[in-house]
């Protein structure tokens, strides 16, 4: 490492768990962040501030004014951006010294075993039930680590997922939720600190990932309830009968869920594949 890279890195370094050997397994991963709003705002923060040094950023929208109580690598003169270019103008400011490629697209069906083909670790930025199983579906068909993780009012979840080895986002919720039952931050709100908290578990989930450091949440589910300071640690299993990463599994090819939520008033009842709304609307 170069001088300066010794003295950036140096809080780091003087860790024995975080020492050269582990800073260049950093420096030659390479993430995958799909979304760039709460959640992707605060784990490519410190993605990028820990030097991992490929860091790619997934998301087709522009910063709206609701999005700055909790996306954080947008400010007010970001309005109407692409929050791509946003994310990756601050996250270059940052640390010049990664690399930044920005995905101006929605991830899809059909883009998804391409996008998530050139990373190491995948990292769940999203609200939307279609697009996290989506993720999940892909990273287990490709044997991909995925560091899955959601928020919702003043709670939180994160765990991480090793493709085809450990329990999946399928295997903790086989099924989406049903009609009529799901509800979107547009409708319910979410608490600005409950995405910076689980966005930074995130980070250092896929820092330990890359690293060979320390114990990931495999086969844990780690909750958080911001309301009441509550967290928790529970450990969960593989499902034998799982349809993605079971047995006998029935899901072989990527396809995106529908979902509806008559209760949701820009929806109306709408399908929540629909991507320009969920993205725009319910993240």
């Amino acid at each position: 490492m170069r001088d300066e890279q010794t003295w950036r890195y140096a809080r780091h370094l003087m860790m024995p768990e975080l020492g050269p050997e582990a800073y260049e397994r950093l420096q030659a991963g390479r993430v995958l962040v799909v979304g760039a709003g709460g959640l992707g705002s605060s784990a490519l923060y410190y993605l990028a501030a820990a030097g991992v040094g490929h860091l790619g950023i997934v998301d087709h929208d522009v910063v709206e004014l609701s999005n700055l109580q909790r996306q954080i690598l947008h400010a007010t003169p970001d309005l109407g951006r692409p929050k791509t270019e946003s994310a990756a103008e601050k996250l270059r400011a940052l640390n010049p010294e990664i690399d930044i490629v920005c995905h101006q697209t929605r991830f899809t069906e059909a883009n998804a075993a391409e996008l998530i083909g050139e990373y190491d670790v995948i990292v769940t930025a999203v609200d939307n039930f279609p697009t996290r199983y989506l993720l999940n579906d892909a990273c287990v068909l490709q044997r991909k680590t995925l560091v899955e993780g959601g928020i919702a009012r003043f709670s939180g979840m994160a765990t991480t997922i090793k493709g085809g080895e450990t329990a999946c986002y399928r295997c903790l919720f086989p099924q989406p939720p049903a009609d009529g039952r799901i509800k979107c931050t547009a409708e319910t709100g979410v608490f600005g600190p409950a995405a910076g908290i689980v966005g930074v578990v995130q980070a250092s989930e896929a820092i330990k990932v890359l690293a060979g450091i320390g114990e990931p949440l495999y086969n844990r589910l780690l909750s958080v309830d911001l309301l009441h300071m509550d967290f928790d640690d529970t450990q969960i299993e593989r499902d034998p009968d799982c349809p993605v990463c079971g047995e006998n599994p029935t899901i072989t090819e990527l396809h995106e869920v529908q979902i509806t939520s008559p209760n949701c008033r820009e929806c109306q009842g709408g399908v929540h594949n629909r991507r320009d709304h969920w993205d725009a609307k319910h993240i």
